[in-house]
């Protein structure tokens, strides 16, 4: 696996703090939304921050990339450690993402790692336990089931909302083989849940049947949104007029900006609530997504506007009480 400098891609320093790599984070990642960096490149730039983030952002993954660099999630024998070194001796490099699909993600991280050691159909143990490599008890002795396997795959939260198909390329560590396979996303899922790719997993043993892929979901952090349960919060930023004597503004949302009223006399805080544009939940219905209302000065008032702004300012002063001595 390529080195991959984290602290580079986020223009932080190595010993930066949790803050600074977190603002760091959000301005980049605001900066190559493809929703809004329309340049061919800002989406592969984009998870490639978001990549670095979510390693960066957890002091123990932190701590593991420090010491290991782009190995860090990486459990069992070292590259190059080939069958026969050990038990199960199995070197699971092959098993990577792969661009072309649109939107793939190059935050799918390596298969067969840390969490998708092999569970062994058929037999007691997975890859590295008794019997499950080559020249162990159970080598030889008739057909014998691939052991199941589980990765990571990185959604943005319009793909998590959405639902749809993205295309992942995957190896056979015992065969070598590689294929591309498009995957369907159901639409409101959440971080944690799994998608089951049946006969994906690691060819089996003298004819016997390919264990099963699990693919996890994690949905990778976003600046303009925050998931809580089913719902999903942002905010719709309008000028003070439209705050005090209200109107209309857009709300940007995973599936689409919605124009939505400002009730007259809204600050900074108050929270517009628009049903069943968040997550998926059980039974066919969705959570809602909330906009929080920021009131935003405008940066470029022209003298006419600042003088109206100061007759506002002192029709609304309060007046010292004359008081005769």
């Amino acid at each position: 696996m390529d080195y991959k400098d984290y602290y580079a891609t986020l223009n932080v320093k190595k010993d930066a703090s949790q803050d600074d790599i977190q603002k760091s984070y959000r301005k980049l990642a605001r900066k190559f939304h493809p929703d809004v960096n329309k340049d061919p490149q800002a989406e592969v730039k984009f998870k490639e921050i978001g990549e670095a983030y979510e390693v960066l952002k957890d002091p123990d993954k932190r701590k593991r990339y420090d010491q290991l660099g782009s190995n860090w999630n990486r459990s069992g024998p070292p590259p190059g450690y080939g069958f026969g070194q050990g038990a199960g001796g199995f070197d699971f490099s092959d098993f990577q993402g792969a661009g072309g699909g649109a939107g793939f993600s190059d935050f799918f991280e390596m298969l067969f790692g840390e969490r998708g050691r092999g569970r062994q159909r058929g037999g007691p143990a997975g890859f590295g336990g008794p019997g499950a490599g080559f020249g162990g008890p159970g080598f030889g002795g008739g057909a014998q089931g691939g052991g199941d396997a589980e990765a990571s795959i990185s959604l943005s939260v319009e793909e998590a909302v959405r639902g749809g198909s993205r295309e992942i390329a995957i190896a056979d560590p015992n065969t070598g083989q590689r294929k591309t396979l498009t995957i369907k996303i159901p639409e409101g899922v959440r971080s944690g849940q799994k998608i089951r790719l049946a006969g994906q997993g690691s060819s089996g043993f003298g004819g016997g049947p390919a264990g099963d892929l699990f693919l996890k979901i994690e949905i990778a952090p976003d600046p303009r949104y925050r998931i809580e349960g089913s719902d999903i919060l942002t905010h719709v930023e309008i000028p003070p007029a439209v705050a005090v004597l209200g109107g209309e503004a857009d709300v940007e949302t995973p599936t689409g900006p919605v124009r939505v009223r400002i009730p007259a006399r809204s600050s900074s805080g108050r929270t517009i609530r628009l049903r069943g544009r968040g997550l998926g939940q059980s039974g066919g219905s969705k959570g809602d997504l909330l906009a929080e209302i920021r009131i935003v000065v405008p940066e470029n008032l022209n003298d006419h506007e600042l003088d109206l702004y100061r007759q506002l300012a002192e029709a609304r002063a309060p007046r010292a009480e004359e008081v005769e001595v």
